[in-house]
């Protein structure tokens, strides 16, 4: 892992000037020791140019805000949007899913999911052997293609934990809290019609910290994991979402 000294006005580049009030008040609450920490340490991801990617995406363009649970422990993966794995290109071979895509558990299971939002696959079978047998012709075709899908659409792709370091993320997510919480009520005071998607226990354990006002929530289990394929409630949000069909 590695990462910059870290800066507000560097890390700041990539965040949309929407944000910028709102993430100058969401900074400040950040624990200044914990900056200190991480602008001393060269040994966190996803780095400080790529620590706010996410708030690349206009406030103003935000429908959902899909929370997973840290960064990936690959620098060539880490890009500061949650389950963007940068070191995906192809999402499809011959033999069904790419063999990277295949061994990316949350990847491999939410493109799953969506084909069965779809109706491509069914439940009962998610094999390498039915999606091979599918015309993907009209999907997406690469990762990138994927997750510029998702932001189109409106996706505020956030982790609970920005960083991840050498320990366990939840202690990481826990000061991260205060920022979150802080950009979550500003953002919900003036998009009070988004829909927050709390994916994994890191990401439930934001729900206390979330405007009690606000009910258009949706919390399920990591997509590492098998039931998240075939849970209800996910299949029927992103159903007629099609963020794997190519954009018109």
């Amino acid at each position: 892992m590695s990462s910059r000294a870290l800066s507000y006005s560097a890390a700041l580049t990539p965040v949309h000037p929407s944000w910028h009030p709102l993430m100058q008040e969401a900074w400040s609450q950040l624990n200044p020791d914990y900056l200190n920490q991480l602008a001393t340490n060269n040994d966190w991801l996803p780095g400080t140019s790529k620590l706010l990617n996410a708030f690349s995406l206009p406030m103003p363009s935000v429908k959902v805000v899909l929370f997973g649970e840290s960064p990936y422990p690959r620098a060539a993966s880490a890009n500061g949007y949650a389950f963007w794995d940068q070191a995906i290109t192809a999402l499809w071979s011959e033999s069904g899913l790419d063999k990277r895509v295949n061994r990316a558990t949350s990847l491999r299971n939410i493109l799953k999911m969506l084909l069965i939002a779809d109706h491509r696959l069914t439940p009962k079978d998610t094999s390498q052997a039915a999606i091979a047998a599918l015309d993907k012709s009209d999907l997406v075709q690469t990762g990138a293609e994927f997750f510029q899908n998702c932001l189109k659409h409106g996706f505020l792709l956030l982790n609970a934990s920005l960083v991840l370091q050498d320990r366990p993320p939840q202690k990481d997510a826990r000061e991260f809290s205060p920022f979150l919480s802080t950009i979550m009520a500003g953002l919900l005071k003036n998009r009070p019609d988004i829909t927050l998607l709390l994916l994994g226990r890191i990401a439930n354990d934001l729900s206390p910290l979330l405007p009690n006002t606000h009910h258009n929530r949706l919390a399920a289990m990591h997509p590492y994991n098998l039931d998240f394929i075939q849970h209800p409630e996910i299949i029927e949000f992103f159903r007629p979402l099609r963020l794997l069909v190519k954009p018109d």
